[in-house]
């Protein structure tokens, strides 16, 4: 099986190698949309800023390579926002996959700390992603910006206000988690993503 992870600007890639490794997988890193296009599985992991990346991704024409996939993809953090319609990070169009927008979360009361940071359980879980696992478990967060919960969700998670851990829509798949830092809960998903059908 050939998998590849986008190669941009938003860091976060050798983490996700070093998960994949241990599952017995060694991905390309490519910004070469014919490697893209013919590999198996497409993981689009990213952190940091959405603006920022997204201008990379379109001075690269990455953006239409993406939009255009047709094997599973998974985005990861920045890489689950960038695939929704739209920003509140910078006021940035994004990629539209899903015809959602990202808000950022606004703290009630001094003790809700932004970004949210650390482990959160997953509930309301519905998709083949997370075979073998549980509403309670816990994947590890790091994020400022929250993708709203819609008809896309297949997990949420709760901080400050429930929102989408998980969405989902044709062959695109994403989450606001890190699985490449979850542990085994993690390894579970990408094992489930890396098996799912096309």
């Amino acid at each position: 099986m050939e998998i590849a992870i986008v190669k941009y600007n938003a860091g976060n890639m050798f983490s996700v190698v070093n998960a994949l490794k241990r599952l017995g997988i060694t991905p390309r890193i490519t910004d070469e949309a014919e490697q893209l296009q013919k590999a198996d599985r497409v993981l689009f992991p990213g952190q940091g800023n959405a603006k920022t990346a997204m201008d990379y991704l379109r001075q690269h024409g990455l953006d239409k390579i993406i939009t255009g996939l047709r094997q599973p993809v998974l985005g990861i953090c920045v890489g689950q926002q960038l695939l929704c319609r739209h920003s509140e990070e910078g006021d940035t169009p994004c990629l539209g996959i899903f015809d959602v927008d990202v808000k950022k979360f606004v703290p009630n009361h001094h003790d809700e700390k932004v970004p949210a940071m650390g482990w959160n359980e997953l509930t309301h879980l519905k998709s083949p992603l997370f075979k073998g696992l549980h509403d309670g478990d816990y994947t590890y967060f790091v994020h400022s910006y929250y993708v709203p919960v819609c008809e896309n969700t297949i997990a949420q998670a709760n901080y400050i206000l429930p929102y989408s851990a998980a969405i989902h829509k044709d062959n695109f798949w994403a989450t606001q988690f890190h699985p490449e830092k979850s542990g085994q809960v993690g390894e579970t998903i990408l094992r489930n993503f890396l098996e799912m059908k096309d």
